[in-house]
């Protein structure tokens, strides 16, 4: 995989739509991967009872997907440099997760990238993501 170079990314470019088919494994297996075992996010019952529709993915996956979005599109020597997410609706079990974004700025060797995070109810998250590029 090869990383973009700063002169190759301006204002304006548009990141290459991402979407994740939300299994019950996906949302189970990556809560447990970091270590969360809030019963939300891996046992249906608990989580109905608690108001839930269904098991959801946990902060830190969420957050997890939002650097590899950016990542993946602008490739492994990429340098996250900061993350402004607010997040939003529940991303349940069994639902799609579609990740877009833009390029807001550049200013010197750092970027921002506007990036939303949708699923059926909505936006799940939405925010900011600042990265630096490799020279060419």
């Amino acid at each position: 995989m090869r990383t973009l170079t700063r002169d190759e990314v301006r204002a304006g470019t548009l990141l290459p739509e991402l979407a994740i088919e939300l299994s019950p494994t996906v949302v189970v297996s990556t809560a447990l991967a970091t270590m969360d075992f809030t019963p939300v996010h891996h046992d249906v019952h608990r989580a109905r009872a608690q108001g839930s529709k269904d098991i959801f993915l946990n902060i830190l996956t969420t957050m997890g997907l939002v650097e590899r979005y950016v990542t993946d599109w602008a490739g492994p020597e990429a340098l996250i440099r900061g993350i402004n997410v607010k997040l939003g609706v529940p991303a349940y079990a069994g639902d799609r997760l579609v990740f877009t974004g833009t390029v807001l700025t550049r200013e010197e060797d750092e970027f921002t990238a506007e990036v939303r995070g949708r699923v059926s109810l909505g936006d799940h998250a939405s925010g900011t993501v600042r990265f630096a590029l490799p020279t060419p």
